[in-house]
Order: structure tokens, then sequence, then C-alpha cells
């Protein structure tokens, strides 16, 4: 069964709480566009190499975090289930996958706050680690005057991560970090991190977006760039090299697998849907893509490379879904200062994705699966809690 959509009331005051920040932001002339830096060590190809490597026993380990979504005074239950899914899992990996802080910020300092609560609990724990960026994430850009590229060169002081500009294609920070296989000097798996974007502009041609979604979409640069370089990949390693894709924001396929259609949305076509796609999770909200669809699965889909895409961007919802042999899916909102639920299950969600790869395994993905706040005992009452702001650690400021 279908569960109820998040009323548009909810999600709309985050909406409407933005858009002053908008107005700023273009008058600003803060697109978020990627940039180079010398210090990068990946070149305007986007790849990172020789960071990852499989463990000796064959396996590794990644786990998603999605919409932290907080300010310098991080919830303490969002640092609590960092923690708790770090120390339980012990990945080789960690990402938040977008909207890592929110507009709230009223300085630098502030922002670099937010952002160093959330990162520390991966950092401190000696994790590699990276981020993407969600459409929160430069809503206090205007006061702040910190944008994606300065939050990535700010990121970068920090021993562990693993981010870099990224490729010389639309928005920030799009790249690839290759896994190499735990004897061999190749790459045996790839985890594409994409720059989603944040909303569509106010008009195209003249014509605005009303009746249309109008979160922010990939574009065909970052799509022909995953394309090229997926096929440069395969080349090197003379053989597709297999991979999983993060993002923030959700393609329409996610609601098209959810159905089983296109056009109709019924608990018949969902029945439908749980039986061809394997469904397994909830959906509590609608989807939130862009006005357009970007190719991007098409895309994908033609290389046959990519055994996953995941994003987050709507909170409360979990689900992930075989969809013509790619899964698509959620991680749930991580951050206990941004909307859930409501009521009093307002943080039931809360959680991270957790994804398994094997050399043993044909394709070397073993599957996923969800660890929430609940599994390890961290209040859930309702409302937040809001903590300190976390020392920055030595060499970063």
């Amino acid at each position: 069964m279908t569960p109820s959509p998040l009323s548009p009331s909810r999600r709309g005051l985050l909406r409407t709480s933005t858009a002053a920040a908008m107005a700023g932001l273009a008058t600003a002339g803060a697109a978020g566009a990627a940039t180079a830096a010398p210090s990068a060590p990946a070149g305007k190809d986007g790849i990172v190499r020789n960071r990852l490597r499989f463990r000796e026993d064959g396996t590794f380990t990644v786990v998603q975090f999605n919409d932290t979504q907080d300010g310098p005074r991080t919830d303490r239950r969002t640092i609590q289930l960092q923690e708790a899914v770090l120390d339980d899992v012990q990945p080789d990996f960690a990402l938040i996958n977008g909207d890592v802080i929110n507009g709230s910020p009223t300085s630098a300092l502030e922002a670099k706050q937010a952002i160093n609560n959330v990162v520390r609990p991966m950092e401190d724990r000696g994790i590699p680690w990276a981020l993407t960026f969600g459409n929160h994430d430069e809503d206090s850009t205007p006061v702040t005057g910190l944008d994606e590229s300065a939050y990535i060169d700010f990121v970068r002081q920090y021993p562990h991560n693993l981010n870099t500009p990224g490729a010389a294609v639309t928005g920030t920070g799009n790249q690839v970090l290759t896994i190499r296989p735990r004897r061999d000097r190749g790459e045996a798996f790839a985890l594409w991190l994409l720059d989603s974007g944040r909303y569509a502009p106010e008009q195209i041609a003249g014509q605005d977006f009303e009746g249309y979604p109008d979160w922010d979409w990939l574009r065909p640069d970052q799509v022909q760039w995953y394309l090229s370089t997926s096929a440069a990949l395969e080349r090197r390693n003379r053989g597709l090299v297999p991979g999983l894709v993060f993002q923030h924001i959700a393609l329409w396929e996610h609601r098209f697998a959810w159905f089983a259609s296109v056009d109709s949305r019924t608990e018949a076509d969902h029945a439908r849907a749980v039986q061809k796609h394997s469904i397994v999770g909830e959906r509590n909200e609608d989807e939130c893509p862009g006005p357009f669809n970007s190719g991007m699965f098409a895309a994908m889909l033609q290389r046959g490379d990519v055994k996953g895409l995941f994003v987050g961007h709507d909170h409360i919802n979990t689900y992930v879904a075989d969809y013509y042999g790619i899964q698509l899916g959620y991680a749930p909102g991580t951050g206990f200062g941004t909307y859930g639920l409501g009521g009093a299950e307002d943080h039931r969600l809360r959680g991270a994705r957790v994804f398994r790869l094997d050399e043993s395994v044909e394709g070397l993905y073993a599957g996923t699966e969800l660890r929430h706040a609940s599994d390890y005992g961290i209040d859930l009452t309702a409302g937040t809690q809001p903590g300190e702001p976390a020392e920055f650690p030595g060499g970063v400021s």
C-alpha cells in the first residue's frame, strides 16, 4: 500500500524559507560551478585513484548518510546516529550525499562549524569520506560568502577527505573514486559522486515553471562526462568497471519504478511494481526531481556498468527498486534537525544506508541494507535537541 504523501506545506516551508537566499545568491552571481585547484589529486577528468582498496578478505563497505541538514548547533542525535552506524558497520568509505548543512549559518565560521560537526565522526575514526552537494548547501551563501567551491577547499583540509574540485563540467565536485582490488593495481569498482544541483532557474525562454517541479537536474555535460569516463575506465581496465552512483536529487525513473508506470499512479500500479521491480522500503512523500529528465538512466543502461543510483533529498523515502537491472534507491534522512514524518513518528526513519561489495560476487556488488536510529536505542522524541559545535581538528580552519 502506498503511504500517504508528505503534506506539500511541510516541504513548502523549507522551499519558501530559501527563496530570499536564492534571490541573494542570484544577485551575488554565486553559481557554485566547478573550479580547478592546483593541489587537486585528480585532474580535470575527475578520476580519483589509489585512495581506496578492497580489504584482504575481498570485501569493501560503504555508508551513505543523507540530509544531515543543520546549522552550527547540529542536533546531538544526528551525531550519535552517525557514530553508532560507523562503529557498528566499520565502513571503508562514508559519504554525506547532499544537504550537508541548512541555510541557518550567519557567518563563514558557522557554516564551517555546521560541516565540521557532521564530518568529525568519519574523520575521528580515520574513515575515508566525501560529500556531494544538495539544494540547501548554498542557502546561506549570500550571508556567509562561502559557496560549494569554498566548501570543497575547506573539507580538503581534513586528512581523510577525498573530495576534489572534480571534472570541468556543470556543478561542483563531480568525480569518480575508483577502488583497487586487494592484490592487483587495476580498478575493480567505481563510486560516482555527482552534483545534481539546486533549483531550476526562474524562467527558460521566457517561460516559468508553474505546474512543474522546480528542483534541479543533471546537465548533458555531466551525463557525457559519465559516459566518456566510464568508457575510459573500461579501456584502461580491459573490461567494464562496475560502480554505484550517488547524487542528491532523484531521477524521474525513481517514481516510474515505484508505480511501474510513467503516467498511472494507483495502488494497483504499485502492487504490480513491487513484484516487477522487487521494491523494498517506504515512500512517504512524492519524489522531487527536476522538471526535465536528464537522460542519466538511459546513459547508465547503455554503458551497463552501474549497479545502482542512490539519492536523498526526500527525507522520508527509504525504498530501493530493481529497475531494469539497475537499483534505484534512497537513503533516509540522517539529520534530526530537519523535517521527518511528523508527529510522534517524526524521527522514526532517521538512518543511513549500507552497501556491501565483495570480490567473490559477480559484479562485486553484494547488496544494500538500512540502519535506523532505533536500531541503536537513540532517543526518537519529537522536536530538536541542538548540541554545541565540535572543535575543529588541528590543521583545519
